[in-house]
C-alpha cells in the first residue's frame, strides 16, 4: 500500500495509522529532503561548476575543508535556518552551536554534517549528507541552551542520511524501523523504495582502514588477525573486506546486505579517542543502524548512551551485524 509513496505522503500516512510524528516533525524532515536534492545538484555537477579541491581552510577538528564542505554547509544553515521549524543547528563544520532568529525559531535541535566523505569528492566517490533531529527544552519560547545540543544519543526524535551515489537515496527512522526513498529525477520527489528494512545478523564482510592497525588497541589487532586467518583461525569462515572512507556508504552497504563497520579507538593523538563525531556521525548513524536491529558500540559501551561533553567529541565506532560486533565487544572484555 505504501510502496511507491512520496516522502511527506509517507509520513503523513504513518501519523494517521498511529506513529507518533508531530506535523513540525514531518515538516522539518521534508524540509532536510528538499535541502538535501540541492547538495545532490550541486555534488553532481563536479567540475564544471568549480566546486572541487580544497577551500584553504579548517574545521574545528583541524581537518583541511574541502570548497563542497563550505557550499554544503552553507546551503543546509541558510535553508533550515528561515523554515520555521529549529531553534538551533550544529554543524561538524561550524566551531559553535548555529542559533536562529526569534521569528523564525522553532522547537527542533538539527545536528548535521553536511558533505560525509568529502575525502572522495575529487575522485568521484559516493559521499553524503547526515542529519539528527533532537526536541529544545524550551521549545521555540527562548534560545537554545548548550544541553539540548548535547544530548544522549537516546534522545534522538528522527535521524538519517543521503547517499549521493548512481542514485540519491535517502535512509531515515523516527524510532518505527527503517525506511529508504530513492530520489526520482522525473517528478524531482523521493519516492518510497524499502520499507522495513533489516541487516542481516551473521555476516563475512568488515570495513576497516588497515593502514591504522599498529595504532589500535590489541583486542581489535587480535579481532582483525583473526578474521585474516579466515576458515583456519577461531572465527572459523573466510571474510571479506571493504573500505571506501566515506561513512554514509559504508553504512548504506550494511543496510542492504550486512556487514561491520570499524573506526576503533588508535593511539595517535590520546586528546581524539576516536576518529568520528558522536553527535554529527556516530549517534545518527546508530540510532539508523539499531533501528534495523544491528548493533552499535565503542568496542566498550553503547553508543547511544554515552554522555555528550562537547559539541564536536569524537569516538570509536562499531556498527553493523549484531553478531560480529558481539564478536569484537567480547573480544575487548576479555582483555579487561
Amino acid at each position: 500500500m505504501t510502496a511507491g509513496m512520496k516522502l511527506k505522503q509517507f509520513l503523513l500516512h504513518e501519523k494517521r495509522t498511529g506513529v507518533d510524528l508531530p506535523y513540525d516533525l514531518i515538516e522539518l524532515i521534508h524540509e532536510v529532503s528538499i535541502t538535501c536534492k540541492e547538495i545532490t545538484a550541486t555534488v553532481s555537477r563536479g567540475e564544471l561548476s568549480g566546486v572541487l579541491g580544497v577551500a584553504g581552510t579548517e574545521n574545528v577538528q583541524g581537518e583541511t575543508q574541502k570548497k563542497l564542505d563550505i557550499i554544503t554547509n552553507d546551503i543546509m544553515v541558510g535553508h533550515m535556518r528561515v523554515s520555521g521549524l529549529v531553534a538551533g543547528m550544529g554543524s561538524e563544520e561550524v566551531d559553535d552551536p548555529i542559533m536562529v532568529p526569534a521569528m523564525e525559531r522553532g522547537e527542533y535541535i538539527l545536528m548535521f554534517d553536511p558533505l560525509d566523505g568529502s575525502s572522495n569528492i575529487d575522485v568521484n566517490i559516493s559521499v553524503g549528507t547526515i542529519f539528527s533531529v533532537l526536541t529544545a527544552s524550551k521549545g521555540c519560547k527562548a534560545d537554545p541552551e548548550m544541553k539540548d545540543f548535547l544530548q544522549k544519543g537516546t534522545r534522538q526524535k528522527a535521524a538519517g542520511f543521503v547517499v549521493y551515489g548512481p542514485s540519491t537515496v535517502l535512509v531515515l527512522t523516527t524510532g518505527q524501523g527503517v525506511n529508504m526513498f530513492t530520489l526520482d529525477n522525473r517528478i524531482g520527489e523521493f519516492v518510497l523504495t524499502k520499507q522495513g528494512v533489516s541487516i542481516p545478523t551473521d555476516t563475512k564482510e568488515y570495513a576497516i582502514n588497515m593502514s591504522n592497525q599498529r595504532f589500535w588497541e590489541k583486542p581489535m589487532q587480535e579481532y582483525i588477525d583473526d578474521c585474516q586467518l579466515g576458515e583456519k583461525g577461531p572465527l572459523g569462515k573466510r571474510y571479506n573486506m571493504r573500505w571506501v572512507a566515506s561513512m554514509v556508504a559504508e553504512v548504506f552497504r550494511i543496510l542492504v546486505r550486512g556487514g561491520i563497520f570499524m573506526y576503533p579507538y588508535d593511539s595517535r593523538d590520546p586528546s581524539k579517542p576516536g576518529k568520528l563525531r558522536l553527535m554529527y556521525e556516530a549517534n545518527p548513524m546508530s540510532f539508523i543502524v539499531e533501528q534495523a536491529g544491528g548493533m552499535c558500540s565503542t568496542a566498550h559501551e553503547r553508543i547511544m548512551d554515552m554522555a555528550v561533553t562537547d559539541l564536536h567529541q569524537r569516538v570509536p565506532v562499531v556498527l553493523g551485524s549484531r553478531n560480529e560486533v558481539i564478536k569484537v565487544v567480547e573480544y575487548h572484555a576479555r582483555a579487561k
